[in-house]
């Protein structure tokens, strides 16, 4: 990782868990990034997030996504999470992997973005790649990220990294 990127913390799944989450997080960094390598019980669901505890309808993501022969596109508003995959997604032996990108986390004048990308192996049910775009409507700091699949559990082995983005 750059020179800028902090390590908060990382979690690895001992055990399938319907989710996790990083809480108590400083307010220090300018941005966080989340990286995550998830195993899940359901092929193809997918990757959620919620911040502190919002599980209001003040979400809303645009995703993009490909698997080599189609590509999809869709737009959700007013949500009670923030969706990143919708058909590409890993299983239980086909990981996804993921990159989130939580721009001015800490700000309390501005609205919160995510800009999410991942892909999932090329043998698993769902293979391809995707990018999204997700929207959270609150001015508050975020102290805490519920990250959860959208069926099933994460299973054994799955890692979720939170990392800090000092201010340059």
């Amino acid at each position: 990782m750059a020179a800028t990127y902090e390590p908060i913390a990382t979690q690895t799944l001992g055990s399938a868990a319907t989710d996790v989450t990083f809480s108590s997080i400083s307010g220090t960094y300018t941005d966080l990034v989340i990286v995550m390598n998830v195993l899940t019980s359901v092929d193809g669901t997918a990757i959620q997030f919620q911040f502190n505890s919002d599980t209001g309808n003040n979400y809303s993501n645009t995703l993009l996504e490909g698997s080599g022969s189609a590509a999809t596109s869709s737009r959700q508003s007013s949500q009670p999470d923030m969706q990143f995959s919708f058909n590409v997604g890993g299983n239980s032996t086909d990981p996804q992997t993921a990159i989130a990108n939580v721009m001015n986390y800490s700000n309390t004048t501005t609205n919160k973005t995510v800009l999410a990308r991942w892909n999932s192996a090329t043998g698993g049910t769902y293979p391809g790649v995707a990018t999204a775009v997700g929207l959270w409507r609150s001015t508050s700091a975020i102290t805490a990220i519920k990250i959860f699949p959208g069926s099933g559990n994460f299973n054994t082995n799955s890692t979720f990294s939170l990392y800090g983005i000092k201010a340059a």
